[in-house]
């Protein structure tokens, strides 16, 4: 079973709801999809992230790539039976990882020379072999080898990148299609099927954007990401680019901000008619402490809660909010204790998740109230 996209509403200011199929999953969207790096969401169990309502999760290529290897993976059954996820899983190309090597990586048109962050190992990322190890791996979505443009880049540094991206965006769109009967068989779902996804660049220039968006469109990708956004741009320049490039993508499939961002940024952009967004920052600023609630951020490592016993927040139910005080959050994280970064990170996640599905409902009401009545 491949992709299919079905609107349900649209609102007048833009926002969107919809259903999208895919061979593990049913995802409503707008939809925020919890970053399980190395195979994993950091802290978070795989039962735990089910009862939160996580639909759809995130695996990194690259990391998958080093170890344990994408080869391993797909002798054990693909990525969703060796981390035991039975639901949805996107993984990306590993552009954006290469990306972040600046000093250990050389890039050329055929693709990108870097060595491993882990043992300084000399390895090759082209967007053929960024397509093999993403077949290998088995996600719902894959998404095209892409060099992601830095900030800040000159007008002449973007277009270069732009035209790589594209030129990587083809040969990624060739070699899957020509690869696809390779993807790891899914005895319970009956085939072996995996959908590409399209990654528009070009910086914070709104016409390179379109002219990207306007290239991938023609190309028929399954979907459509914007990349190269919360890379150090003003938020101000990330809504324009969103704003730039929304209108250009198709009405009849995904739409996916990539890497972003806060609470209330995450709502903002699904209310533009973003359908898919993903950030590693629920569980990243947990482990530091950083809580989100509804009454703003919580950093529970400050002394003011040492033997405060409110849950960390008041208008939540999640299963941490509903058992532990924020003087025990404190006291764990005080003391190192592993447990304070999985308790944190399953209330971010919660309270993300929480954002989307309020965002869905309140959707949901503003199109019906907008329809005349019989």
């Amino acid at each position: 079973m491949s992709l299919t996209f079905n609107l349900l509403q649209a609102t007048p200011s833009g926002g969107r709801r919809a259903q999208i199929q895919l061979p593990h999953q049913s995802v409503e969207t707008p939809v925020f999809m919890p970053v399980g790096t190395a195979g994993s969401v950091k802290a978070v169990p795989q039962d735990t992230l089910e009862s939160l309502g996580a639909q759809i999760i995130l695996g990194n290529t690259y990391h998958l790539y080093l170890r344990p290897g994408h080869e391993a993976i797909r002798r054990m059954g693909g990525l969703h039976r060796f981390i035991s996820w039975p639901r949805a899983m996107l993984t990306d190309s590993g552009g954006f990882q290469v990306y972040s090597l600046t000093q250990l990586r050389k890039v050329s048109d055929e693709g990108v020379q870097f060595r491993s962050h882990l043992d300084g190992s000399s390895h090759f990322f082209s967007p053929e072999h960024s397509m093999d190890v993403q077949i290998a791996l088995g996600a719902d979505i894959c998404m095209a080898f892409d060099e992601c443009t830095e900030y800040p880049a000159d007008r002449e540094r973007a277009r270069e990148s732009l035209r790589l991206t594209m030129h990587w965006a083809q040969r990624s769109l060739s070699h899957f299609r020509a690869h696809q009967n390779e993807v790891v068989w899914h005895e319970e779902l009956g085939g072996r099927t995996q959908n590409l996804f399209g990654i528009v660049q070009g910086g914070v220039y709104a016409d390179l954007r379109r002219d990207s968006a306007e290239q991938l469109v023609a190309m028929d990708f399954d979907g459509y990401a914007i990349g190269g956004l919360s890379v150090g741009e003003p938020r101000e320049a990330t809504l324009e680019v969103i704003a730039a490039v929304l209108p250009l993508l198709p009405k009849d499939k995904p739409r996916y901000v990539m890497g972003v961002g806060y609470p209330d940024e995450i709502e903002q952009y699904a209310r533009m008619g973003v359908d898919m967004m993903d950030c590693v920052l629920p569980t990243r600023a947990a482990r530091h402490g950083l809580l989100f609630t509804s009454e703003g951020r919580m950093n529970i490592k400050n002394k003011q809660y040492a033997e405060d016993q409110n849950p960390p927040d008041l208008a939540c139910d999640c299963m941490v909010c509903r058992r532990y005080s924020r003087a025990y959050l404190r006291h764990l994280i005080q003391a190192s204790e592993p447990l304070a970064g999985t308790l944190n990170s399953i209330h971010n996640l919660a309270f993300y998740l929480g954002i989307m599905k309020r965002v869905r409902e309140s959707l949901r009401l503003e199109t019906s109230a907008t329809q005349p009545s019989r």
